[in-house]
């Protein structure tokens, strides 16, 4: 019963410091869209993992493959 002592007092203490650190949790609608704008550097991104094949086996390993492109003859 001690040690649920303990650790109901720990918990309390670092719900307090996270309080005093970050203040208290954004409240905000649920309901709001949220919008996102793309920057230059995540365009850029973009562009790039766009010829970023991903390749998957069957032990979920994962990797990526530059997309293969054919000359034309």
């Amino acid at each position: 019963m001690e040690n649920l002592n303990l650790l109901n007092r720990l918990m309390h203490w670092t719900q307090r410091l996270a309080m005093n650190v970050f203040g208290p949790a954004d409240r905000t609608d649920a309901d709001t869209p949220i919008i996102h704008r793309n920057d230059d550097g995540e365009m850029a991104s973009q562009e790039q993992l766009a010829d970023i094949e991903v390749e998957r086996d069957n032990e979920g390993h994962s990797w990526g493959l530059r997309k293969t492109t054919h000359p034309e003859k």
